[in-house]
């Protein structure tokens, strides 16, 4: 019997970062996989895409390609950033469901940006610099600055996976958690324990900000200058999400004026360039686009989409893997991932 054939142009994400050896004998058992750089999808041959039941990655895809893929069920975006490069009308006309692994990410994510927010909250990093230089300060004398995250106000904008997971491991803090995200009802945050509200008083009123949020055609750059100066001297801000949904040299000025406290896990341009002044800010903590990179949630990536292509194969729909909505997909504005 014939395999199911995957067009297989995951990249920056491989087949082995993504599928642990178990998974990766099923995958190759299963499927047949025809394995290509994601810009030539559109210049394969066209019996090939004729038979193609799925495409592993997010590569570029001209309607006319689209169309001759007659066969095909699921995009699966192991990339999970979803980018406005396929016809999505085209593809929800047919019933061809466009999903997403982002959710491994959720878990990693939201443990970093609990580290980041506690590091900030006692002032970690720069307690241990001033040690290591000689400069400590004991006791109450090195607490000047320091408070707790324990029964604090804390402030969610977007809440998606990620939100949802930070606001979970936020329970056990005690904190009162408000959340603000355009794309959900009241109620839905609200049974997930925050309290929904408007961004302006999540400005006013936290003491710590996590900013998750999509980039999106309508939100490129909402949080500036204005936005940072409504926050309360001392917030600390945590950025997790894309840095695009944040006017960047108005965040370090925020910072470099005391008025603020960050942290951020992505940047306008990774690898960030030399001598970008934010290497040497005081009052922010740098982390390299680590946060998800983690390889046990690469690995769950390949095992989600198994699950799911099994379920396919039998006529049933995706579970595992969130799915692409017609009225946002094509909404969405993050830039690619460039590495891993």
């Amino acid at each position: 019997m014939n395999r199911p054939l995957i067009i297989s142009a995951p990249h920056p994400r491989s087949i082995d970062l993504i599928f642990s050896d178990d998974s990766k004998e099923k995958l190759f058992a299963n499927y047949e996989l025809h394995e290509v750089d994601p810009e030539d999808v559109d210049l394969m041959d066209k019996s090939i895409l004729a038979q193609a039941r799925y495409i592993l990655g997010q590569p570029p895809l001209a309607l006319e390609t689209v169309q001759t893929m007659t066969k095909l069920r699921c995009v699966f975006n192991v990339e999970s950033n979803l980018i406005n490069n396929m016809p999505y009308t085209h593809l929800f006309e047919r019933g061809i469901h466009v999903v997403t692994t982002g959710a491994v990410f959720s878990e990693p994510v939201a443990e970093m940006g609990l580290a980041m927010a506690l590091t900030l909250a006692r002032d970690v990093v720069e307690a241990d610099v001033a040690f290591r230089e000689g400069r400590e300060l004991w006791g109450g004398d090195g607490n000047q600055n320091a408070t707790l995250l324990s029964n604090s106000r804390v402030g969610i904008i977007g809440f998606g996976d990620l939100g949802r997971a930070i606001a979970k491991l936020l329970q056990g803090f005690r904190a009162e958690i408000s959340a603000f995200d355009p794309w959900l009802p009241p109620s839905l945050l609200r049974e997930a324990g925050v309290i929904p509200t408007d961004l302006d008083t999540i400005l006013r009123t936290s003491q710590t900000i996590f900013v998750v949020a999509s980039v999106t055609s309508e939100n490129k750059g909402f949080l500036n200058a204005a936005a940072f100066a409504r926050m309360p001297r001392g917030t600390r801000f945590i950025l997790l999400s894309r840095a695009d949904v944040v006017e960047f040299d108005d965040l370090m000025e925020a910072v470099r004026s005391g008025h603020i406290l960050a942290a951020s896990d992505v940047f306008p341009e990774e690898p960030l360039a030399p001598d970008h002044p934010v290497r040497g800010l005081r009052g922010f903590l740098r982390s390299a686009h680590r946060a998800g990179a983690l390889d046990i949630a690469f690995k769950r990536m390949g095992d989600m989409v198994l699950e799911d292509m099994a379920l396919l194969d039998k006529g049933l729909p995706p579970m595992r893997c969130k799915r692409a909505e017609r009225e946002t997909v094509s909404r969405m504005r993050s830039r690619p991932v460039e590495k891993s």
